[in-house]
């Protein structure tokens, strides 16, 4: 950090920008004849660690990106996995934290006290862009005033597995001292302080976890269930929060539903149709939530760190106004004045051919679950009793009711939440009941119900289940029309902005944060820039994208030239991104 601290002392003290630290320009002496050679370098170290320091984008000089380097082999760790990644990125926010209550003076802007912004995860554990272990050069100079002298001692230096912490400082504007202190200085202390106390017991205790975690999803792709909730486990949320709900009912597995595995007791849910019902309030829809939440994995203390979920799973609901571009819907839907229902495009989708689109791209992106809750549901893609089915006889939707067998025998399980239609009972394999979050077994009274009422499960004939892959021919683009610029913005409220598209990705349900729908944005935009020429084959193009982040890392997707778009980046699932895809208004596809 001495070469920082020595860049950083020639600014002007009023600067704003500090760019003299991005330059960082050095002078490296070369063998022979030839003259010193100007090279840029922007990683400082500061004794082992090394500070990799970068723009974070157009317009905020005064806000650079720092990926803070620490070997591995410091912090006594040789586990390097996204669950271990992220246990290291939690354990140090608090020296952040720490760092930002000296600085914070609530009278006046970040911009004017200076401020350190990090990724705060949630509950869930996902691949990200600021905790990940990579391997880094190491210091191979020593320093002569700013001229980096290669060390010539023979002793080799391979790069190391470092632990890398992506973070953003908020420079103060025209206050140089205070921004040396705070990069040269206070952050190096951080991640001394952060090595002394690193917690070796958290660690091992969070990669036992995560090796219970493994065991049970192994469990669960060779196994006849597709969801697994651990006894214990607190699902019910506090309001308008992620963490779990002080006080709350632990779950108990109900006897007929019970299994053990990884040692542990809970309730397996079997592939094919699981109804869970109960009374307003009982319950029902917060396990379904936490069955949802389970395709990810979730971090000690979350309450749900045992609620393992197949991990194709897709949350399915009704979507009023969405695009949708060429998809069969036949199995749902007989006709439609004037539309292919083969081959279904509406800009605007009703309630019910909605969720027969996203039934239908579920099952063409490989799930092998639908989580689906009827209160998010079109109440005529859901059900039709007898009486209405004997008084409308020329009725163009085919309820879920009438499919979900079907579905099951093609390897698709369905899990919903129902509370005031018994049409389900019939179709069901098992039925749940809620009461005050206590779950019970209600299949064997389900049953005698129907037999009672003369409920039946009907079968119609088989359905066309085919889905046409994704093969744009024109408008797959990041340029919009007439403009010599790239677009690309994310909205917190859910809109991603790429080229001509405003997509709505409200609907897409198992995206979880901000940081993943940013990714989202950005996927896109990689994949607009790569492939603008010719048809563009998506699912093909996607996997390839992918391959590539897990060989390099999700930064590699990022550009710094969309101002103001946040810096932080969380993998989502390759289904959630094409579904994503699947909501572009102006992209025409191969019919």
């Amino acid at each position: 950090m001495k070469r920082l601290f020595k860049l950083m002392k020639g600014m002007r003290e009023d600067t704003s920008t500090y760019t003299a630290m991005y330059d960082g320009t050095v002078f490296i002496p070369q063998p022979g004849d030839n003259p010193d050679e100007r090279s840029r370098d922007t990683l400082y170290f500061g004794g082992e660690i090394g500070y990799d320091i970068t723009p974070s984008g157009r317009g905020e000089a005064d806000r650079p990106t720092v990926v803070i380097q620490i070997p591995c082999d410091t912090l006594g760790i040789d586990r390097f996995t996204a669950s271990s990644a992220d246990f290291c990125l939690r354990a140090f926010i608090p020296y952040i934290d720490e760092l930002n209550s000296d600085l914070y003076n609530r009278s006046r802007p970040d911009s004017e006290n200076g401020a350190y912004y990090i990724f705060r995860p949630g509950g869930e554990i996902t691949v990200n862009n600021s905790g990940y272990f990579a391997l880094c050069r190491q210091k191979d100079y020593t320093l002569v005033g700013l001229r980096e002298v290669p060390l010539l001692d023979g002793v080799p230096r391979p790069p190391r597995m470092c632990l890398c912490l992506r973070l953003q400082v908020q420079l103060p504007r025209g206050k140089l001292k205070k921004a040396i202190r705070m990069l040269c200085s206070d952050l190096p202390k951080a991640a001394q302080g952060y090595i002394s106390n690193f917690s070796h017991k958290g660690f091992d205790l969070a990669a036992k976890l995560e090796d219970m975690r493994a065991e049970i999803r192994r469990w669960l792709q060779d196994s006849e269930y597709c969801a697994f909730i651990a006894d214990g486990s607190v699902l019910p949320r506090i309001s308008g929060t992620d963490l779990p709900m002080p006080g709350a009912v632990p779950f108990k597995a109900p006897e007929g539903s019970a299994v053990t595995v990884a040692g542990v007791r809970g309730m397996g849910i079997r592939r094919g149709v699981t109804v869970i019902t109960g009374g307003g309030y009982s319950g029902k829809s917060t396990v379904l939530e936490a069955v949802a939440a389970g395709i990810y994995d979730h971090c000690a203390g979350d309450g749900r760190e045992l609620c393992i979920t197949d991990d194709t799973a897709v949350s399915v609901s009704a979507e009023d106004g969405r695009a949708v571009k060429n998809v069969n819907i036949s199995p749902f839907i007989k006709y439609l004045p004037g539309g292919d229902i083969s081959d279904f495009s509406t800009l605007r989708a009703s309630g019910s051919t909605s969720q027969a689109a996203n039934v239908m791209e579920a099952v063409g992106a490989g799930a092998r679950l639908l989580i689906i809750d009827e209160d998010r549901s079109a109440a005529n893609f859901m059900i039709r009793d007898g009486a209405m089915k004997a008084l409308i006889e020329r009725e163009p939707i085919t309820p879920l009711t009438d499919r979900v067998r079907e579905l099951s025998d093609m390897g698709v399980s369905t899990l919903l939440v129902i509370g005031g239609s018994g049409e389900y009972l019939a179709a069901a394999d098992k039925v749940c009941r809620m009461d005050e979050f206590v779950m019970s077994d209600a299949t064997v009274q389900a049953e005698d119900i129907c037999r009672c009422f003369g409920i039946t499960a009907e079968r119609p004939d088989r359905a066309d289940w085919s889905y046409k892959p994704r093969t744009a021919v024109s408008g797959w683009t990041s340029y919009p029309p007439r403009s010599g610029s790239e677009r690309m913005s994310v909205s917190e409220l859910g809109i991603i902005s790429v080229g001509d598209e405003d997509i709505d990705a409200r609907g897409i349900r198992d995206i979880i944060n901000t940081e993943q729908l940013r990714a989202v944005g950005f996927i896109i935009r990689t994949l607009m820039i790569r492939h603008e020429k010719g048809d563009f084959d998506a699912a093909a193009r996607l996997d390839e994208l992918y391959d590539e982040i897990g060989r390099e890392g999700l930064d590699i997707v990022y550009s710094g030239r969309f101002t103001g778009e946040g810096r932080f980046l969380s993998l989502p699932r390759k289904c959630d991104v094409m579904a994503a895809i699947n909501r572009m208004r102006h992209v025409v596809w191969r019919q």
